[in-house]
């Protein structure tokens, strides 16, 4: 009798401790004049998003119109608290005007179990910084001007393909198309290797690409290991072998170092400035520039790089697909600027193709590719008019999603409606209000490429084909809820014909 109720004892405390732990900091928001919904212990108010019940964009959807009037929110992460911003004067405070108490993503980076975790995206500012600066001059005007005719040359391949899977008559995958293209123009730009996605035998690098993004149970099991025992996680580094992706990463980005370096070969691409840094490290003197470092670099230019554009490229086909007065409108432009120049693409020519950039920036307004922005305090801090303080190390989100859907600032939010990027639209809003590649000195480095390539393929499927939906078309359209990039939970299937006009 007295071992039993040792025993229920020991239990009770244990039972009692748990809970002291996942609830203790619950009154973190109500000491701080924070509005939101009320947590439970163990799961906060994550609990569908955790059991794959919704994705994470659209519990933040129903969280942001529920609180509409709030200018912050208060939620837990499991036991974390996390601030939820959506007014555009304090978003703006966070992303450029206080940035540098901003300056940090958050994101636990798993450097011994995942080397390649240590990239730009999820930097602490320290390593950021000096590797921003070096690395910016990849992406710009002059430089993209440069890489152009590869992305052409791309776009010519996705066209013999497509022409080949049209013969077949059946219903098209458009995400996984878009997907071989932007995996070969990586490939090409950032590389300089042909990678042959665009071919029915699927290649290693598309293959690797699959893998990042993957939503098996292996995937989701590390995910939620990382989010809820990343410690334990880290240490199973020491024991368990890196996986394929790492290995293929890491090998393919020294390799192409070592050739080019020993070869006297330059590019004006991302690994050349890779082997710049690799021969001067005394341009960052205070980052120990490991091989494994600029992998690590190489890894997110080559995910964000294919992933985000061919899911933009995919859910605008989709949206033309559903529209035809949108997608006969574009096609016109797109034969009216081909005539224009002889059939012939130049880098001046897609900027000047009105409204293309109103599709493309639409289907980027719907679909973002992140449902939310991180950003985690590097000091303690006060938003201004307010009196809600925060300490060091607090987790911010920025609910993009949430906010390109609300009604209040885009009327018939699922609407896919190109005129509301007129010039005129777009100064009756925020800027704060449309933010799809983030913004202030953390924004996406590589969101000039990914506009172009984007732009690029959709012209080159569009200048020949027309799209339609056909049974095999998810309608309406359903998000996958274990995916960090946004993208739909099955696949993007079209019907795509050759126009003979």
């Amino acid at each position: 009798m007295v071992i039993s109720l040792e025993i229920f004892c020991g239990i009770a405390a244990v039972l009692i401790g748990l809970y002291y732990y996942y609830t203790a900091h619950f009154n973190f928001w109500k000491n701080r004049g924070v509005s939101g919904p009320e947590p439970v212990p163990v799961f906060g108010n994550v609990f569908k998003p955790m059991f794959i019940q919704e994705s994470l964009a659209e519990y933040l959807l129903a969280l942001c119109r529920k609180h509409r009037n709030e200018p912050l929110i208060g939620i837990f992460v499991r036991r974390t608290p996390v601030l939820v911003v959506q007014d555009p004067q304090l978003i703006k405070e966070v992303l450029i005007k206080d940035f540098p108490k901003f300056a940090n993503r958050g994101f636990l980076k798993n450097e011994i179990a995942e080397p390649l975790s240590q990239h730009l995206f999820s930097l602490e500012a320290q390593r950021w910084r000096p590797l921003r600066m070096q690395l910016s001059s990849v992406f710009t005007s002059g430089k993209l001007k440069g890489t152009f005719s590869l992305i052409l040359e791309c776009a010519k391949q996705l066209e013999e393909y497509l022409d080949a899977l049209v013969a077949k008559g059946e219903p098209i995958e458009v995400r996984e198309l878009a997907a071989k293209f932007t995996t070969d123009v990586i490939g090409s730009c950032a590389f300089g290797v042909e990678m042959n996605s665009l071919s029915d035998k699927e290649s290693e690098f598309r293959r690797m690409g699959k893998e990042i993004f993957a939503t098996h149970w292996v995937a989701l099991l590390k995910f939620r290991m990382k989010e809820c025992v990343s410690g334990f996680y880290d240490l199973l580094g020491y024991i368990l072998p890196y996986d394929e992706v790492t290995k293929f990463i890491e090998r393919l980005t020294i390799e192409t170092i070592e050739y080019r370096t020993e070869n006297n070969i330059v590019r004006p691409d991302f690994m050349n400035a890779l082997i710049e840094l690799r021969k001067h490290p005394e341009k960052i003197p205070d980052i120990k520039l490991t091989d494994t470092l600029l992998a690590a670099q190489a890894f997110v230019f080559f995910a964000a790089g294919f992933e985000t554009s061919s899911s933009t490229i995919g859910n605008a086909l989709y949206e033309l697909a559903l529209n035809q007065d949108i997608q006969k409108k574009l096609r016109a432009e797109i034969k009216e600027f081909s005539k224009k120049n002889d059939g012939e693409w130049r880098y001046e020519t897609i900027k000047e193709m009105s409204y293309l950039d109103k599709v493309f920036k639409e289907t980027l307004r719907k679909y973002p590719p992140l449902p939310m922005l991180h950003r985690e305090t590097t000091d303690s801090y006060t938003f201004e008019g307010t009196k809600v303080s925060l300490p060091k190390g607090a987790k911010i989100w920025i609910p993009v999603f949430a906010i390109h859907r609300d009604p209040f600032i885009y009327p018939d939010p699922e609407k896919f409606d190109p005129e509301r990027f007129t010039t005129e639209a777009v100064r009756s809003r925020h800027p704060m209000h449309y933010i799809p590649f983030g913004d202030g000195p953390r924004n996406c480095i590589g969101s000039r490429f990914a506009i172009y390539q984007s732009k690029i393929g959709l012209i080159k499927i569009l200048s020949s084909y027309k799209v339609e939906a056909c049974e095999k078309t998810q309608i309406p359209y359903k998000f996958n809820p274990i995916a960090f990039v946004m993208c739909p939970s099955h696949g993007l299937y079209l019907k795509i014909t050759k126009d003979l006009n």
